[in-house]
């Protein structure tokens, strides 16, 4: 569904990125993970278009996503959460979720000022499919409350639920259980199952590797800028470089009882 071939980002010589090439396949959740400052979050600024490549190529479903702008990729079936939430507070949970749906909406001015029946109509249907889609992450007895009410954790899920109101195919997810206890963490891991099941493909960003681990089917791993590593979970574990990428450069045998014990601690050995 998504292909990144040799792609890279440099801002005033400084390569932030690097050579970088993934293929995200359809219907599959997918983790890209690496220690702070690796570039996670500069690919997904290329992938929606608030950054444009130094270099390289970015297709989604076959199309070039080259100098699009950030609304022409989001029609074209992308959206995405952000590390720092972005939700209006002032308002509902239903309305937040509303505004995302907003972007499909064919009235014009005149039929929203004079409230006629394709306006009713297509804002009726808006609002049912909010109330749906609130109930993918739990939060549909809340859809009337002020999204400022929320805990941390629930607003993550409401960035979530107005992603998916802009009806993509490719949802890309940052950092979406930070800020989450244990509780919220594991239902959550079950709604995004949820969402993928619905024929959703999933692109996510995550530092809880438990989390990670026990969702996506395949993941890549970056440091510094570069792609060191691609596979299942199974293969990641096991791989050297990420080893060393986490656990530092002295750590090189992966079954000795410390090496356990400190994977164990940073989430990536069940």
């Amino acid at each position: 569904m998504l292909n990144l071939l040799s792609v890279s980002r440099h801002f005033d010589g400084l390569k932030v990125l690097e050579d970088v090439s993934l293929e995200i396949p359809k219907g599959s959740v997918y983790g890209l993970i690496g220690p702070n400052g690796a570039g996670k979050t500069t690919v997904f600024n290329l992938i929606t278009g608030l950054l444009q490549p130094s270099g390289g190529s970015i297709h989604f479903e076959g199309s070039s996503l080259a100098g699009l702008q950030p609304h022409s990729i989001t029609k074209l079936g992308i959206a995405r959460t952000f590390q720092n939430i972005r939700i209006f507070r002032e308002m509902t949970l239903l309305e937040n979720v509303t505004l995302g749906y907003h972007l499909h909406l064919t009235y014009g001015v005149a039929p929203m000022l004079m409230s006629l029946g394709n306006f009713r109509q297509q804002e009726r249907e808006a609002r049912e499919r909010s109330h749906e889609l609130l109930s993918w992450v739990g939060l549909d007895s809340k859809a009337q409350d002020l999204a400022d009410n929320l805990s941390y954790g629930e607003q993550r899920k409401l960035e979530i639920a107005r992603a998916l109101a802009t009806n993509p195919r490719l949802l890309l997810l940052d950092e979406p259980v930070a800020g989450m206890n244990a509780t919220e963490k594991t239902e959550l891991m079950h709604e995004i199952e949820g969402i993928q099941a619905r024929g959703y493909t999933i692109l996510l960003i995550e530092h809880d590797m438990r989390f990670v681990m026990g969702l996506c089917q395949r993941l890549a791993v970056l440091n510094f800028g570069r792609v060191i590593a691609q596979g299942t979970p199974d293969q990641i574990r096991n791989d050297p470089l990420v080893i060393e990428a986490y656990l530092g450069s002295e750590v090189t045998v992966a079954d000795d009882n410390e090496t356990q014990k400190k994977w164990s601690a940073a989430g990536i050995v069940s």
